[in-house]
């Protein structure tokens, strides 16, 4: 007779246990959805015509309409902001694709030059046209911020791959990535603020709701939910965080990996890239 106690005895659990490979491919699949339509929605939305988005909401002081009014060169990088933009929110999780880097480390890094250069584009021309924003000053320091961040994790990232830190890399990407899906996180939140906002104003209109909820937080709400769960996942991950000491350290080691790269290369007879 077996001993009630030994692990063979034990009854099977027949709770279904889901692994952590099966919630990540889920997660992955929700944030690669939702970044291609909001893609090709607000792309779609704004690239067709300024002027007639203005016109189907005549009572909305939305960025279209907005930059609609203005001189044709900040219209033009506005368009410019939106597609590149749209680009790099489009292709963005494609990079995190388990399967993706499987077919090729090739593959991986032309999407990733692509992504870098669609971000880097976007945040120079939103920087610029954040100065022209429809909010005001708040607008300047929100958007403003978020596309210097954007772009600074960017190069980051980049610099990290090239300089074969791969853990470091994969830390920039997930923090620069949340920067981009702050056009996703933007827009689920506006649904949430004019909600709340109900119970206060009861018989304002939608558009005075939704005025009110784009001028107060969303220059800031968007980004800064998703830079706090870029950081815990980081975390999570055992990535390397941010530290001062960090950049003092990378910059002080730099001149010592890159000799060394030259002397492996010397010494194998490759000439080093």
């Amino acid at each position: 007779m077996a001993d009630p106690l030994t692990p063979e005895s034990a009854p099977a659990s027949k709770r279904p246990i889901r692994s952590a490979p099966r919630r990540r491919r889920w997660s992955w699949t929700f944030i690669a959805l939702t970044s291609v339509a909001v893609a090709g929605w607000f792309s779609g939305q704004y690239v067709e015509g300024l002027a007639a988005v203005a016109a189907r909401t005549p009572d909305n002081v939305t960025a279209a309409s907005h930059f609609d009014s203005l001189a044709w060169p900040v219209r033009i990088l506005f368009i410019v902001h939106i597609t590149f933009g749209g680009v790099a929110l489009a292709i963005g999780p494609f990079q995190f694709s388990k399967r993706l880097r499987g077919r090729g480390i090739r593959t991986h890094r032309i999407v990733g030059r692509v992504y870098v250069t669609a971000v880097l584009t976007s945040a120079v021309t939103g920087a610029t046209t954040s100065l022209w924003n429809s909010l005001g000053i708040r607008g300047v320091f929100g958007y403003f911020a978020l596309d210097v961040l954007w772009a600074w994790t960017a190069w980051l990232a980049y610099r990290a791959a090239r300089e074969r830190r791969i853990r470091e890399h994969q830390a920039w990407m997930i923090r620069n990535f949340a920067l981009t899906y702050a056009a996703v996180t933007l827009r689920a939140a506006l649904p949430v603020l004019i909600l709340l906002q109900l119970p206060f104003h009861p018989h304002e209109s939608f558009a005075r709701l939704f005025d009110n909820s784009i001028h107060t937080i969303a220059p800031w709400l968007g980004w800064l939910i998703n830079i706090v769960i870029a950081e815990w996942l980081i975390a999570r991950r055992g990535l390397p965080g941010v530290r001062w000491e960090t950049f003092q350290e990378d910059h002080e080691k730099r001149p010592a990996r890159r000799e060394t790269q030259v002397g492996n290369a010397a010494a194998s007879g490759r000439t080093p890239c």
